[in-house]
């Protein structure tokens, strides 16, 4: 080959692989985990009762596709058909399939009504990744997970569920818990690690009560990022979980939305496989 070919050939290459380094994060087409229609693809599970302490009244939780008060239901307000968790009971709406390396979106709003120990105080549900394992792991109501927090001015919060173990870049605050810093220490957190299990966001970027949200969220591998209303609240990384004593991964699971104490809604769940997270989440 001579050396105008040669030259031609390298400038197409590197032209080439310009190119495909910007294309945009592969993936397929999304695909609605809520029609609309009924909660198929979904089951439900409702924990014991509690009393207005937040005990549990009984060791007997109500249980796997057992609500005689509609905890969970599918409504129509202003001619769309929503996803209403009253909150009254505690316990989660958890998909049938399990998820792994995917992009997921829903939109949810704050309701009126509180119970028991949340009443007056900020409404609170919870978005679990990698679910795993039995039902009613925690509090006799959510199973071992990874939770993006959804509570008023709280949402994108980080809480281990039930063994769930994170490692996230945060700053301990003179007054008040761990928060996420991308310039901050690598700090695990988990239910007997020094940090505890709950990290608090960066930011907010949480709507007005009553106004409808979008959660994004991006897991591939063993990472995530939490994003609410377009904006990054954490990234998190080696997801995984203790099993037996041991730290084990935790990279694929069930989805699971909590009932804890306050009516919430939900819709235009969908979901995708990606092949990588932006880039600009993960600065």
């Amino acid at each position: 080959m001579n050396y105008l070919k040669r030259s031609a050939c390298l400038i197409l290459l590197f032209t080439t692989l310009s190119c495909v380094s910007k294309l945009p994060v592969r993936s397929n087409e999304w695909r609605q985990l809520f029609t609309g229609n009924d909660l198929a693809g979904w089951d439900t599970y409702i924990g014991p009762p509690l009393d207005s302490n937040g005990k549990m009244l009984t060791q007997v939780p109500v249980g796997l596709n057992n609500d005689p008060t509609a905890v969970f239901a599918v409504v129509e307000q202003q001619g769309e058909k929503l996803i209403r968790i009253s909150g009254e009971l505690w316990g989660g709406l958890s998909t049938q399939e399990t998820f792994k390396n995917f992009h997921l979106q829903l939109k949810f709003k704050w309701g009126a009504l509180s119970w028991g120990q949340k009443r007056g105080k900020k409404k609170d549900s919870g978005l679990l990744y990698y679910a795993v394992g039995k039902h009613g792991a925690d509090y006799g109501a959510w199973m071992r997970s990874q939770e993006f927090q959804i509570e008023e001015g709280n949402s994108g919060d980080y809480w281990g569920v039930a063994g769930g173990i994170e490692s996230i870049r945060a700053i301990k605050k003179s007054e008040g818990p761990y928060a996420y810093d991308p310039g901050g220490t690598l700090t695990t957190f988990s239910a007997t690690s020094a940090a505890g299990r709950f990290c608090q966001k960066r930011g907010d970027a949480e709507k007005p009560s009553g106004e409808w949200n979008t959660l994004d969220l991006y897991c591939l591998g063993d990472s995530s990022v939490h994003v609410i209303n377009g904006v990054p609240m954490m990234v998190l990384v080696n997801s995984r979980q203790l099993e037996g004593g041991q730290e084990l991964p935790l990279e694929e699971g069930k989805l699971q939305i909590q009932s804890e104490g306050a009516e919430v809604f939900y819709k235009d769940i969908q979901i995708r496989t990606i092949n990588r997270i932006p880039e600009a989440l993960l600065k």
